[in-house]
Formats: structure tokens, C-alpha cells, sequence
């Protein structure tokens, strides 16, 4: 399918909303503040899989294992991750979240839900919220799209 330049106005206007969304929502966040957006997104990683290889994590971020031995290095030093080595494979090392990086992430998450809740009640009317609603699927389909 050949884009016309409507279609790509669409897909430049729309990503620039959607980034600009998002550096306001990292900002927040008084708790996260001090973490990256790797090191946050290694975190809802490990909250999601609980238990993963520095390799996997690095597969999943798609960053080098270099790097992610950095942020790992970093989030166990803030004491957000727990390591372990394998029982099968001494070598190997099984990266999990803390209890105190499980508390850091879900209220950081809080705090942006908070803060987005309060934009929504303010500025958008019923019916534009609901419009957000049905929207869902279609913006879960690009985002799942490779």
C-alpha cells in the first residue's frame, strides 16, 4: 500500500504526541527519576518474567550484554534486583526483582497513573475518554506490530 502524504502527516503527528507523552510522564515520577528508561523497563522485565538471564535482559532491551551488565550492575548497587547463580549452570547468573525494586516500580507506575488519571478527569469529556477506550486495541496493535 502506497502512503499519501495525509497518511504520513497522520503517523508524524501522531508520534510526536505519543513521544511528548511520554517525556511528561517520565517527569511524573519523583521516585523513577533517578533510574533510566532501560534500567526501568529491565525492572517491568523482571516483574513480568521474575527470573531472567543478564542475556535474555539484554535480548528483551535490545542492547548489548555489555550495557546491560551496566544497568545491572547499577540496579543492584540500589539494591533493586536480587542475583543468584544457576543450580544448573554455575557460570550463569538468574537476575530477579527485589522486594524493594518491586515497591520502587509500582509506585512510580502509580505516580504517572496518578498524575494521567488527574489529565484525563481534567481535560477530556466523557465521551473523549471513552473515544481513549475503544482506541486501546487499535494502539495495542502497533505497538505489537514488528
Amino acid at each position: 500500500m502506497i502512503s499519501t502524504q495525509t497518511d504520513l502527516q497522520l503517523a508524524s503527528d501522531f508520534r510526536t504526541v505519543v513521544t511528548r507523552l511520554i517525556k511528561k510522564l517520565r517527569t511524573k515520577s519523583a521516585t523513577s527519576l533517578s533510574l533510566s528508561l532501560t534500567e526501568r523497563s529491565t525492572m517491568a522485565l523482571l516483574d513480568q518474567h521474575k527470573e531472567l538471564l543478564p542475556s535474555e535482559l539484554a535480548g528483551m532491551e535490545k542492547i548489548t550484554t555489555q550495557s546491560m551488565s551496566q544497568i545491572l550492575s547499577h540496579l543492584l548497587e540500589l539494591g533493586y534486583i536480587n542475583r543468584k547463580e544457576s543450580k544448573t549452570d554455575k557460570r550463569k547468573a538468574i537476575i530477579s526483582l527485589s522486594k524493594t525494586g518491586q515497591t520502587v516500580l509500582y509506585k512510580a507506575r502509580n505516580e504517572r497513573d496518578e498524575w494521567l488519571n488527574k489529565a484525563l478527569q481534567a481535560n477530556c469529556s466523557e465521551k473523549e475518554q471513552e473515544l481513549l477506550r475503544r482506541c486501546l486495541p487499535i494502539l495495542t496493535k502497533l505497538v505489537d506490530f514488528d
